[in-house]
């Protein structure tokens, strides 16, 4: 393989080799979409429970017939072939950082699933590390690269919808009920001790690990982590927003019943420099929204624009419109998500998603989670990286890790 330490070198051969890290539920779907690319090789899968490993297999034999595959427990192992060159990480959220990392000291390219990290420092450690060994990096927001997305950011940036002035951001949903379940021994197939990682020693409980992990802090976010990428992506892309918020006030609430330590709902009021912006869990009552499930209204001095993933809704004039005519197409469309991925680690060009957009990007969720835990608001000092006269709430923007782990610094 030859050698492609620096954004901007010659491109590679046609074959793309990939290793697959994570290859649960999540780590299956983003298997088959890279699977379909032609000039894919899928050499490695890498997950810490067998049982995962062989039905991957299994599944792999049937669209990809023919193609050999070496399986790990142990990610640093694929790490050390020089024939792999990107991984496809699909874990939970609290290895994401470390698994990057270290993909991209061994001179990986890195497709990860969101959000991008678990905290503020991990995110910051990515994209330094990023950098500093000239990686290509995409953060799995397929949203990104679809034809809505593209026009919203044409109309709103036309300036059709005059100054906007705020934004709301929603998604529906929290935290379920999730049953209360005596620790045990983990199964035979799962290597729990290397699940956990990094994370904090706990007996083996089948409600926390796996699908579930998604609501308790050790492990990641929460739904409203989880999404907020999807949707603040389409407000930090049509506003080109640089800044992160000033201040911040959180308000949420636990599933009335069950274990889940993650929101089961999160109202966030945002103030940035000259932009109001909020994000709740319930689809708002107002026009455009109707039965939406996750949403942006960009409010403007003109008229509004509501949307979703898929389909939009603007108010100008007087009148209900999907589009604005007159609003030329100014960006060049995505070939998919995947795909662009694909031909930026051919190129070295930056993916769409790369890590000095959508760690920024990610930066008011990791507050705002800090804000909901203490249960006050905040102000941040971006300048400074440390939130303003709150130790207390600046000593979370990172966490200690379970040794022998340590999250490297760059």
């Amino acid at each position: 393989m030859s050698d492609r330490s620096c954004v901007g070198e010659m491109p590679p051969s046609e074959k793309i080799v990939l290793g697959f890290v994570g290859v649960g539920w999540m780590g299956n779907q983003t298997l088959r979409g890279f699977a379909k690319e032609p000039d894919v090789e899928i050499a490695a899968l890498c997950d810490v429970d067998k049982e995962h490993l062989e039905s991957t297999r299994e599944a792999l034999a049937e669209l990809r017939p023919g193609m050999s595959v070496d399986t790990y427990t142990d990610y640093r192992r694929l790490l050390e072939r020089d024939d792999i060159d990107a991984i496809v990480s699909s874990t939970p959220d609290h290895w994401h950082a470390l698994i990057a990392i270290h993909a991209f000291e061994a001179g990986k390219d890195v497709y990860s699933e969101k959000p991008v990290s678990h905290t503020y420092a991990e995110g910051r450690a990515m994209m330094r590390a990023c950098r500093h060994h000239g990686r290509v990096f995409q953060l799995g927001t397929q949203i990104h690269g679809m034809e809505n997305y593209h026009r919203v950011v044409e109309i709103v940036r036309s300036g059709v919808l005059g100054d906007i002035r705020e934004v709301n951001l929603w998604k529906n949903g929290g935290s379920p009920h999730i049953d209360e379940c005596p620790d045990s021994a983990p199964p035979e197939s799962l290597d729990y001790d290397t699940w956990l990682g990094p994370a904090p020693e706990r007996p083996y409980n089948a409600m926390r690990s796996h699908r579930l992990f998604r609501h308790f802090w050790d492990y990641s976010v929460g739904t409203y982590g989880d999404f907020w990428c999807h949707i603040a992506d389409l407000m930090y892309w049509a506003l080109d927003l640089a800044d992160a918020p000033v201040r911040m006030r959180t308000i949420g609430g636990l599933p009335e019943t069950g274990i889940a330590e993650t929101p089961g709902w999160i109202d966030v009021d945002y103030e940035y420099p000259g932009l109001h912006v909020t994000w709740t869990q319930r689809t708002p009552d107002f026009p455009g929204a109707g039965t939406r499930g996750i949403g942006a209204r960009f409010i403007g001095a003109n008229g509004n624009l509501v949307s979703d993933y898929g389909n939009r809704v603007i108010f100008l004039d007087g009148k209900e419109t999907d589009d604005v005519p007159d609003v030329p197409r100014t960006l060049s469309r995505s070939p998919g998500h995947h795909r662009n991925f694909l031909d930026c680690v051919k190129s070295r060009m930056p993916a769409d998603s790369n890590l000095d957009y959508a760690f920024p990007m990610t930066i008011p969720m990791y507050l705002s989670c800090i804000s909901h835990r203490l249960g006050r608001p905040l102000e941040w000092d971006a300048a400074n990286e440390q939130f303003v006269d709150d130790p207390e709430a600046t000593a979370m923007l990172t966490k200690p890790f379970r040794a022998p782990w340590t999250l490297p610094v760059y």
